[in-house]
């Protein structure tokens, strides 16, 4: 008996013994506390699925400097809300739209419409009311090129989709280039390493359809050309898809909706600093490293201590800028730029005689995707509808709302140019996404021992969901590294490995 119990003591891990690295006693403990700097989709995503992972007693705060949503946000015109951040998302989004039903949120059916793409001189593509007279101008202008686009985009997105059954199994990722390298290999590392419009080449894409067709689609999406990388451009193009939807009520409600279910507490203001303590554990009585977050407040500079720390924001001076002094190593500074784009709504009629149309009752397009040409101004035109729909009883009147894509703010005299007469013009200016650059190089997930950064995916590409899945990937780090379970990080062989356990 006294042998057994000897060898059942010696076979205790040595976390449970106490007799391993120093302060890993504490680690038998949840977190006390857990704080997120940061209230977008990745910062409320992330809120949500700590709870789920570190269950109901943790507290955790989400500092936030302005409105809940981030750049998920509407913009008010004329009485109506329209959305001026991330307004689309695509039917394979399992996060999203997991959110969106655990949510009791809805999503209203899509509206129709046609499209062109001007090059600045003529519409090189018009589409019609009649899907076979569609099929037939592409098939003669491009011949095979947009099936397989659609195929070549289908084949990428198989294998992304593997990210949803590997953290289903709970399976993390310290960096996102071994994330990436996870669900698609070599083949992704290389987009990431190249321009989508290299990437289409050596795939066999005529360079016409690329000009035309793919170029218009970066530019509306990205705000750039086919210069973006291959991974961040297939999910452009993925963008372009059909049955595209959104939340009724404004795509800023998930971010709502997520804190409100995570019992979170939101703390309203702006982070200065992030700077490591040392200071006694109630439980053990031993010396802790926690982080104290400095923050301004209507109230003045307050400071808070937290176990792990999440930065859901970018760390980019004009965006967010944090300081974080007295690491050792430092903590890196991220001095890459984020591109700006401006979107602005207009109620007032489009002055059809801009894109080659004399007789505006002939002009029947309500989008309108842009080629690189000197004399444009714009990357893209198209009519919008409010977030939350009128009732039958309050139609909406007069010409349409129409949101504007540009680089720049539209001058008065652009205005006049893009439209015969108008009522009200609202604009919005966003950091909104990287200015990519191949090769691409993320920032680090893994600050520090127990600090994580959410927004260094954003370099891969720049999307509601891509911020989400790394919020969940964060979350399972930081469980995983504070209990110790390293089997489930950075494991090679997923895909074969969950197979073979079915």
């Amino acid at each position: 008996m006294v042998l057994a119990a000897l060898l059942a003591l010696l076979l205790l891990p040595a976390a449970v013994r106490g007799g391993g690295a120093p302060g890993a006693e504490e680690l038998l403990y949840p977190p006390a506390r857990i704080g997120v700097i940061g209230a977008g989709i990745g910062g409320t995503a992330a809120a949500y699925f700590l709870r789920e992972k570190f269950g109901r007693d943790v507290l955790i705060d989400v500092i936030e400097r302005g409105e809940v949503g981030g750049r998920l946000a509407t913009l008010n015109l004329e009485g109506r809300d329209y959305e001026a951040g991330g307004s689309i998302i695509h039917p394979l989004n399992l996060h999203m739209k997991h959110f969106v039903k655990d949510l009791g949120l809805s999503t209203p059916q899509g509206e129709g419409g046609l499209l062109g793409i001007y090059s600045g001189d003529e519409f090189v593509f018009e589409e019609s009311g009649w899907y076979v007279w569609n099929f037939l101008k592409l098939l003669w202008n491009y011949g095979l090129n947009p099936l397989r686009m659609y195929m070549w985009v289908e084949e990428i997105l198989d294998k992304f989709m593997r990210i949803y059954r590997y953290q289903s199994h709970d399976y993390a990722f310290s960096s996102n280039e071994a994330l990436l390298h996870a669900l698609g290999g070599t083949s992704f590392m290389q987009l990431l390493n190249q321009t989508i419009g290299e990437a289409m080449q050596k795939a066999g894409f005529s360079q016409r359809f690329i000009n035309e067709m793919v170029t218009p689609v970066m530019r509306v999406n990205y705000g750039q050309g086919t210069n973006v990388n291959g991974f961040v451009g297939a999910v452009s193009l993925a963008g372009a898809d059909s049955g595209l939807w959104s939340v009724e009520g404004g795509n800023k409600l998930v971010c709502s909706g997520l804190l409100y279910a995570s019992k979170a507490q939101l703390i309203s203001g702006t982070v200065l600093s992030v700077e490591e303590k040392t200071r006694q554990k109630a439980r053990s009585g031993n010396p802790a490293k926690l982080y104290e977050v400095t923050y301004h407040s209507k109230s003045g500079l307050t400071t808070e201590l937290y176990d792990i720390l999440l930065i859901a924001t970018p760390l980019q001076r004009k965006i967010a800028n944090i300081t974080f002094p007295n690491f050792n190593p430092p903590i890196p500074e991220f001095s890459r730029h984020y591109h700006q784009t401006v979107a602005t709504f207009v109620h007032g009629r489009i002055n059809t005689t801009f894109f080659g149309y004399q007789d505006p009752s002939q002009f029947v397009l309500s989008s309108i995707f842009t080629m690189e040409h000197p004399k444009l101004f714009i990357n893209s035109i198209g009519v919008v509808s409010p977030v939350k729909k009128g009732t039958a009883a309050e139609p909406t009147l007069g010409p349409p709302v129409w949101k504007v894509f540009s680089r720049e703010p539209l001058t008065k005299e652009q205005l006049h140019l893009l439209f015969a007469s108008y009522d009200s013009v609202e604009e919005k200016k966003w950091l909104a996404y990287p200015r990519y650059s191949p090769p691409e190089k993320s920032p680090p997930i893994i600050l520090h021992d127990r600090m994580y950064h959410l927004n260094g995916i954003e370099w891969t590409a720049s999307a509601m969901e891509m911020s989400a899945i790394a919020a969940k990937n964060a979350a399972l780090l930081a469980h995983h590294r504070w209990y110790k379970k390293l089997d489930k990080v950075d494991q090679e062989g997923l895909q074969d490995r969950l197979k073979t356990e079915l």
